[in-house]
């Protein structure tokens, strides 16, 4: 499990393969500084994933076709940027939201605009996926626990203070971009359960 605060941003090296599967290599100081093992679970562009190697800073995911599919990772190329948050330790405060890092799909970012000293992004998302969000709820954007501050037909906007602009990769946002989604699973949970108890 995760919160959505991002710790760090990481560095792609390498990702080799493709549609069948591909290793995905990430420099990340500060999360290989924790002395994570193989096995553990970190989320990498809101992607849970499970570290395979460690080679000091350096370390390697694998992602298979369905994550492939679902998420923007295929697209990543070495140099770019990633947002990594280790999994949730017992006892650590829940500061963002619940976040599994099972991406739902992947928007496209339709604008980026100015507003005070952050920036207002409109996101187009899956119709599927729109029906879980409400104002004020909660969303993750490539790992991000954010707010829904408004909602279309087509999309949701998302308010972002300097500090997020600073440290997440949010901030190199620009139109057409693709990110990618989780929707609140408490939302999911509510939708699952409704049916059987409205006859009663």
């Amino acid at each position: 499990m995760f919160t959505g605060i991002v710790r760090e941003r990481g560095r792609v090296t390498a990702i080799d393969g493709g549609d069948d599967g591909v290793r995905l290599r990430v420099v990340a100081p500060a999360t290989a500084a924790a002395a994570p093992a193989l096995g553990d679970s970190i989320a990498i562009g809101g992607v849970c994933l499970t570290v395979v190697a460690i080679d000091g800073d350096e370390l390697a995911f694998d992602a298979v076709p369905e994550t492939l599919s679902r998420t923007s990772l295929g697209r990543l190329a070495a140099g770019d940027e990633v947002n990594v948050e280790p999994a949730l330790r017992a006892g650590e405060p829940l500061g963002g939201h619940v976040v599994q890092g099972h991406v739902d799909g992947v928007g496209s970012v339709r604008s980026v605009e100015p507003e005070g000293d952050g920036r207002r992004i409109w996101i187009d998302a899956p119709q599927d996926m729109l029906r879980y969000c409400i104002e004020k709820g909660s969303v993750a954007v490539d790992g991000v626990s954010l707010t829904v501050a408004a909602l279309d037909d087509d999309g949701f906007a998302i308010a972002l203070i300097p500090h997020t602009l600073a440290e997440t990769t949010l901030g190199a946002l620009g139109e057409g971009d693709s990110v990618n989604l989780e929707v609140d699973i408490l939302a999911k949970y509510v939708e699952r359960l409704l049916p059987s108890t409205m006859g009663r």
